[in-house]
């Protein structure tokens, strides 16, 4: 036996015999058996920093629940939005529909997985490009710019008018079913093309299945309204408004928010991605016509300055993150200061890579996505802790808020939406006139909010 390349008998033993001999291990084995790595490494100092006062703080309407759907992303992005309508009637709380969104998306995702599968038709199954594109071809999960699409093309509408169903709900079992019909029909594309079907006859294939989807979705979540009537009544009982509107008639008389105004900034640290330039990422998108997502690349200084602005305007944020690292989730906390998770065990293990290592091999990417709507700054002007609505009900957290704290925004925070007023020229400037590097699929900045 090559004993370098084994683990040996004498390995075991020497292991057992460096971690008895340690009184700080035993102590630690039993409160991590017992009760888990994140109650056993908590830091009630670092817990008691994360107070629900701040300096600078939107007032929202009661809180929302995506229950058991990847639909954050909507979530976040209707609450910025829900939150200009509650302030421009003055509303005790408004909601806007999250089934509608999620009906359009499911369909413009399904047309843009057979688009990128009349694509890819020359390429191998088994290569890394068509296997990317099967392994999830219509998730829960979206970016900022897929959502703008979304509402650029199809409008908005108050919850009362499309509803949530079991489906909504609960996404697994439709996209369960949609994505094996959707993988059946990639097959059939590549079938008939190999069998030299004509480029036509392909596309009508594709409309055909386009049908499908279209009475997949409207069992599992209904018919999206084409028009519907709206009472919204303000705080003191009055009828605010009144009327019959198409879904983009109530976007725009509703929300009035000037969609393209808000883009996306991502503070990626890497090599790959050097800052102060621009970024999309190869097959990423939903819509098909409106081309994908767009991003500037910043330290998170920036971020945080522009974030701070738009607060400041009394305006929530949208943003993505990491959200499971370093995360009291029932007590709403993301601080690295609230878990000591290295030194319950001895040695570094949240602490061995940086930000940037944790990108490259695969440790760390964005992964849901929230509301910041409050800040607290020290003396210097500088921030220290943030509010952030969460869209897990208002049984989570505190009252369904979370705390954020400001070394947690450095390590785990990647993107942020802003109105682009709050850039600096130069940074404006790149965003709006240099022509965007393409990022691999697979790139990390590619992946979506979906918890």
């Amino acid at each position: 036996m090559d004993e370098m390349r084994s683990v040996t008998a004498d390995d075991i033993a020497n292991s057992y015999d460096n971690f008895v001999s340690d009184r700080a291990n035993l102590i630690a084995k039993n409160a991590v058996s017992s009760n888990g790595i994140r109650q056993a490494a908590r830091t009630p100092e670092g817990v008691a920093a994360n107070t629900m006062t701040f300096d600078i703080e939107v007032q929202q309407g009661d809180r929302c629940n995506q229950e058991r759907s990847g639909r954050c992303w909507m979530f976040a992005s209707l609450n910025t939005m829900r939150y200009r309508t509650i302030k421009k009637y003055n509303l005790k709380t408004f909601e806007l529909s999250q089934a509608y969104p999620l009906f359009w998306d499911k369909l413009e995702k399904s047309n843009w997985f057979l688009e990128n599968i009349l694509d890819t038709l020359d390429e191998p199954l088994s290569g890394r490009l068509v296997s990317y594109l099967l392994q999830d071809p219509i998730g829960d999960g979206g970016q900022w710019d897929m959502f703008k699409s979304l509402v650029k093309k199809y409008g908005v509408v108050p919850k009362e008018a499309m509803p949530e169903t079991a489906c909504s709900r609960n996404t697994r079992e439709m996209d369960s079913y949609l994505t094996r019909y959707l993988r059946g029909a990639a097959k059939r594309l590549r079938e008939s093309y190999a069998a030299e079907v004509s480029a036509d006859d392909l596309r009508s294939m594709k409309k055909e299945m386009l049908d499908d989807v279209y009475h997949l979705l409207v069992t599992c979540l209904g018919e999206p309204p084409k028009s519907f009537e709206v009472r919204l009544r303000d705080k003191d009982d009055k009828l605010a408004l009144t009327g019959t509107f198409t879904p983009q008639e109530f976007f725009a008389t509703a929300v009035g928010m000037n969609l393209d105004d808000y883009i996306s900034l991502i503070s990626a640290p890497t090599a790959d991605k050097p800052f102060m330039h621009t970024y999309t990422v190869a097959r990423l998108g939903n819509v098909f016509e409106d081309h994908g997502v767009r991003y500037l690349n910043l330290p998170a200084d920036e971020l945080k300055r522009v974030a701070i602005a738009q607060l400041k305007d009394d305006l929530p944020v949208w943003f993505g993150c990491d959200v499971a690292q370093s995360y009291l989730q029932k007590e709403g906390i993301m601080d690295t200061r609230a878990l000591d998770v290295d030194t319950l065990f001895g040695f570094p293990v949240e602490g061995c890579m940086t930000k940037a290592e944790r990108l490259d091999y695969g440790e760390s990417l964005m992964t849901h996505a929230m509301v910041l709507e409050g800040v607290n700054l020290d003396a210097d002007g500088k921030p220290t802790l943030w509010k952030v609505e969460n869209s897990w009900g208002k049984d989570h957290g505190r009252d369904g808020f979370d705390t954020l704290s400001d070394p947690w925004f450095d390590e785990y925070v990647y993107q942020v939406v802003v109105d682009k007023k709050y850039l600096t020229d130069e940074e404006r400037d790149i965003f709006d006139h240099e022509e965007a590097t393409v990022l691999e699929p697979w790139d990390p900045m590619g992946s979506l909010a979906q918890c």
